[in-house]
């Protein structure tokens, strides 16, 4: 549940330049190192391991991220070498059973918000590595972050044990020896360290993957990770591998798609560091996955849908910008207010592709409209290779003059559909409300509870008809 739920996915540079970023951006501090915590820091890097142990404005790797999820909010642990608050006290055997095995030292359970289930697959060597670089180059930081607090009765970790029995995997990657040595390094980056699937894979009811649709989308709360299998309709079969090459890299490619939130932090973190072996990798593996097709795609691909069209002869003249003096505002005057001065008024875009094209548009070819919504209310903040992209959020505070409330972005968003990607998806206020809120919550822990006072009612009524019983 976790990355699987609030976001995010993995990896490439060169193998050097790896090792210099992770030393410079995750605090990493020797004055010596051996070949294995130069491994480790590139194992870390391609694992995404910052993303998700870092909270905004705090030290590296110690813990505190607020992943909204589903069950309730999750934190993020310290696991930095201190021995009060991080992992220093680890050995490398209770480091593997936590990594691979969801187990921390105490024997208590992790939730799958730490992708166990993928890291699961990761090799003995590489969890060694791994091991050496937290131990001995990672900055030890002595502070405790938040708890996290689920709850009744998801806050029962012992609960984990029975969906480990059900979920967890204990086989590490298998190579397929029918395939070339690059497959298998792709497949093993994307099911095991990258961790594509946590973020890229349906969830069943027990929030499990489900493995018969891998890769082929799935909500993450407010935003919704696409197919990126190889079918052609729904996921990214018409790419070529330089094209998802460049994407992981970049988190761009002009006319297709744009990478904002989870991907974003992952290009950012991740990918962008690996090297190009390993990219090259990735895309070999990921142009040949199964595809699956959503029906509610219908024939034609996200990324060709959409057509450049102007509003400016509508709108021209007026205050486009928001509905406080004029409640009967157009899709159309939303758009020329607010987008038009970056995305250009044709929606193309810029010239240098910085402000991307809203036609031939993954978000807004998509049959989902989560992405174009949240896209909307949070905006994107990625930098990658020393270059910002930036689009500011339009679902701040109601005192921001730029805040547009949820039947405005509804508006806005049905007119971008219908006019430059994919027609006739249903857009509400009351869609944009829920993700604004952080997506859909899962029945399950309402249903656990009726369970459970099911269940309780039952054994009372038993005991009632035992003591009845033995009085007569």
């Amino acid at each position: 549940m976790a990355k699987m739920m609030h976001s995010r996915l993995p990896d490439r540079i060169t193998l050097l330049g790896a090792f210099c970023t992770s030393i410079f951006l995750y605090g990493t501090a020797s004055a010596q190192s051996d070949g294995s915590t130069d491994r480790g820091a590139y194992i870390a890097v391609t694992s995404d391991c910052v993303a998700c142990h870092t909270a905004p404005g705090g030290k590296p790797f110690s813990g505190g991220l607020a992943m909204k999820t589903p069950l309730g909010t999750m934190y993020s642990t310290n696991i930095t070498p201190s021995r009060t608050f991080g992992i220093g006290d680890y050995s490398e055997a209770d480091f593997s059973r936590a990594v691979r095995k969801g187990i921390r030292k105490d024997g208590r359970n992790l939730y799958p918000a730490m992708p166990y289930t993928a890291y699961s697959y990761m090799t003995d060597q590489d969890v060694h590595d791994l091991y050496v670089y937290f131990m001995k180059s990672v900055q030890s930081v002595e502070s405790a972050p938040s708890k996290t607090s689920l709850p009744f009765p998801m806050n029962i970790r012992g609960s984990m044990m029975f969906w480990n029995v059900l979920f967890r995997n204990d086989r590490t990657f298998q190579p397929d020896p029918s395939r070339s040595s690059e497959w298998n390094r792709g497949a093993y980056l994307a099911q095991g360290p990258a961790h594509c699937g946590t973020c890229h894979t349906p969830r069943g009811f027990l929030m499990q993957e489900k493995s018969s649709k891998d890769l082929s989308g799935a909500s993450l709360g407010a935003w919704y990770a696409p197919n990126i299998t190889s079918d052609k309709i729904s996921g990214i079969g018409n790419w070529s591998r330089e094209n998802i090459k460049t994407y992981l890299k970049t988190g761009h490619i002009d006319g297709l798609a744009q990478a904002a939130d989870g991907m974003g932090e992952a290009v950012e973190h991740s990918f962008q560091h690996l090297t190009d072996a390993d990219l090259n990798a990735l895309a070999t593996y990921l142009a040949t996955t199964k595809p699956v097709r959503d029906p509610a795609d219908g024939e034609v691909s996200r990324f060709v849908l959409g057509k450049p069209t102007s509003s400016a002869d509508e709108v021209r003249g007026g205050r486009p910008i928001r509905s406080d003096d004029n409640p009967n505002i157009s899709g159309a005057e939303l758009f020329m207010g607010n987008c038009a001065s970056c995305h250009n008024y044709r929606a193309q875009g810029s010239r240098d592709g910085y402000y991307p094209s809203l036609w031939h548009n993954s978000v807004t070819g998509a049959s989902s409209p989560d992405n174009l919504i949240a896209t909307i209310l949070f905006g994107v903040d990625r930098h990658v290779s020393d270059a910002e992209a930036f689009m500011p959020g339009f679902g701040g505070k109601k005192t921001d003059a730029t805040q547009l409330n949820d039947s405005e972005i509804a508006k806005l968003s049905k007119y971008i559909f219908d006019t430059y990607g994919r027609k006739n998806v249903s857009v509400s206020a009351s869609q944009v409300a829920l993700i604004r809120h952080g997506g859909a919550r899962s029945p399950l822990l309402v249903l656990i509870r009726v369970g459970m006072a099911a269940g309780a009612i039952l054994l009372a009524l038993g005991c009632f008809w035992r003591v009845r019983k033995i009085v007569k």
